[in-house]
């Protein structure tokens, strides 16, 4: 079966895109609607980033936890949001290389926002058998890009809970 690098998945959520994108575009944020994400560490606790702010991002999965430096790539308002995650670590991000890119994009629809969050495996470099073996270690058994659209699903419901939530 061939690698697969990008997975993503929508979901309409009853905001303006305004709304949406102020949310998701604080990273110190997402450990609220994430499976694995426990927010970030400064500069970036609250507000929207801008491109080019770097953020520290803290991480779990069962009892390993680790840590990621991540740098926000487009910050486009009520648009599209990104960041690339370039080192990560268990303490502190030291071994640097392409891992992923994370990209959220919103659409106005009649019933509020479309939020589509995209996932990008940017570890081209790696042999797919070496990438396979690693993947399937570190997930329990699944390849990566399908344990990244299990937890994309997860995270788009508990953010629309939680928008919709706050808005009744």
């Amino acid at each position: 079966m061939a690698r697969v690098f990008t997975v993503s998945s929508s979901i309409v959520v009853g905001v303006s895109s305004d709304t949406a994108y102020r949310a998701v575009s604080c990273p110190s944020a997402m450990g609220r609607w994430s499976p694995e994400n426990l927010g970030t560490t400064l500069p970036v606790e609250a507000g929207s980033a801008e491109v080019g702010t770097q953020f520290v991002g803290r991480n779990k999965r069962g009892l390993v936890r680790w840590v990621t430096r991540c740098t926000v790539t487009a910050a486009d308002p009520g648009s599209r949001f990104a960041f690339r995650v370039h080192a990560i670590g268990l303490r502190r991000p030291r071994v640097r290389g392409r891992i992923a890119t994370w990209e959220y994009r919103f659409e106005t629809t009649e019933d509020g926002t479309r939020i589509t969050e995209t996932w990008t495996d940017d570890r081209t470099a790696w042999p797919d058998l070496a990438a396979g073996v690693f993947d399937r270690a570190v997930t329990g058994g699944s390849a990566f890009a399908t344990f990244q659209l299990r937890n994309i699903r997860t995270t788009l419901r508990n953010l629309k809970r939680e928008l919709e939530s706050s808005m009744g």
